[in-house]
Order: structure tokens, then sequence, then C-alpha cells
């Protein structure tokens, strides 16, 4: 899953931003209203965790761009205001959820999985090919009823994997997806990503190496 946390406090912003790659999130990150719209034209994301008080470009002004112009993206907005009003005019700004400052980081986790999950995202709730299963809610991956162990980045790539229902998915593709802006995009981390996942889920094989990429 590939999101932009948009914060304008650095500190909070790098915190929020680790514990989400932690649980197997691409993260990338902007400061201001006007860097998040420099991200959000460069690349596509699942989930866009907006603050609404933000310097240059307004938080709402950000919002507003992205449903004028059809983005996909899901909006969670956060805000230190805990008024049902301002709550009730963020989401008619266009935003998907909405969450007040402080947050539990283990809700923030929840609100973007949901996010992520409603029917215009890639993302089902559960995916399943053969005796391969992954419940995206609850990040387990199972084969024969059997529990992998999957780090966070095999589970991101075996998600995506299953999604593209066969169709062929290049290293590029899954770099974009699964890691973040801040990985060297010379790296052979999918390759290796990939091989490790191959020996984890067993015999008989179930991801293709086929000419431009990766298949299940």
């Amino acid at each position: 899953m590939r999101v932009l946390l948009v914060e304008d406090h650095a500190k909070l912003a790098n915190t929020v931003a680790a514990g989400l790659r932690r649980e197997g999130m691409a993260v990338d990150i902007a400061f201001d209203g006007n860097d998040a719209l420099v991200h959000l034209a460069a690349t596509s994301y699942d989930v866009v965790v907006l603050d609404r008080d933000l310097p240059g470009v307004h938080g709402d002004q950000v919002c507003q761009t992205l449903v004028a112009d059809g983005s996909p993206s899901r909006v969670l907005m956060l805000t230190a205001s805990r008024t049902v009003a301002d709550r009730v005019e963020g989401l008619g700004l266009g935003a998907d959820d909405y969450l007040a400052k402080p947050f539990a980081f283990a809700e923030l986790v929840a609100r973007i999985r949901a996010l992520a999950r409603r029917p215009t995202s890639a993302l089902t709730p559960t995916l399943v090919h053969g005796d391969l299963a992954l419940d995206t809610a609850r990040r387990v991956a199972t084969r024969a009823g059997r529990p992998l162990a999957l780090n966070p980045k095999e589970l991101g790539v075996l998600e995506h994997l299953l999604g593209a229902q066969g169709r062929v998915l290049s290293s590029e593709e899954l770099l974009r997806a699964v890691w973040d802006e801040m990985t060297n995009p010379f790296t052979k981390t999918v390759t290796m990503t990939i091989s490790r996942l191959r020996a984890k889920l067993g015999d008989p094989p179930i991801i293709e190496t086929v000419s431009g990429g990766y298949r299940i």
C-alpha cells in the first residue's frame, strides 16, 4: 500500500511514517501543501493522510484539488479540532475520513487500511489463488491452511501480485507500490524479496518470472 503523509511538523511526520513503514506500508512525506501537490502529480497513492492546517497551500485546497482531478486516492484528514462542525466541513470538502489530533496510532493504521479496502481500491478483504490466501485486513497469509511467516515487504509484494490477477508486474511497478521514494531505484531489493517469498511459499511454485517481470 502506498501512502502519502502530509504533515508540517517534521518530528511527528517522521515518527508516524516510521510506524506505518513497520506496518508494511510504503510512505512518502510532504511537509506542506505545495510539496503534497508535487507528490500527487507524480505518484499514485492508495491513501493520503492529510493534515488540514498546512503552510503554503492549505490542506482544504489540497483535498479539493484531489477531488477536482478525479483522483482515486482516499483522503484521511487530520486536524487538531475535535468539533463536529469541523468534521462535517472536512468531509464536505471531499475527505473520505476524519481523525482528530492527538490520535492513537493503532486507530490511524486501522483507518488507513479500511480506506484502502473500499471498492475503488485494488485491495479486497481476502485475496485468493488456489490454496494461497491473503487476508489484507489482518495481514495474514496462509497456504493450504498453513500460516506463512512473511515480513511486511513480502506481504506487500504478495498482495500486489495476487491483486494483479495474473497480470505481469515489473520490478519497477512493485518497487513503486511496496517501497517508498527513499529507496534506490537501482536496488536489487525486489529480486531478493521475490526470492525469499518463493522459498516461504514452498512447492509447487506459484510466482512465475516472465518477460517483463513477475506474475501469479
